[in-house]
């Protein structure tokens, strides 16, 4: 299942943070897409799949809207 989550409008680190929050809600094995337009968050999304140890499925830039795709491991 994917649950979508719009952070369009927001600023580091609010977006981070919102997906954290997500990411509780959602079953381990589903995904959670992102909808961003800070630029700053494609290396915020990296990393936090990094240190969370989440998969970053998917990262797109599409014209100006960041799109990320994060399977929850944890």
């Amino acid at each position: 299942m994917t649950t979508t989550l719009d952070v369009k409008g927001l600023n580091c680190p609010l977006p981070i943070l919102r997906a954290k929050k997500a990411m509780k809600d959602i079953a381990v094995g589903d995904t959670l897409e992102i909808l961003a337009t800070d630029p700053g968050s494609v290396k915020d999304f990296d990393a936090f799949c990094r240190q969370t140890g989440n998969e970053l499925v998917e990262s797109k830039d599409e014209g100006g809207t960041y799109r990320f795709l994060i399977k929850r491991k944890t």
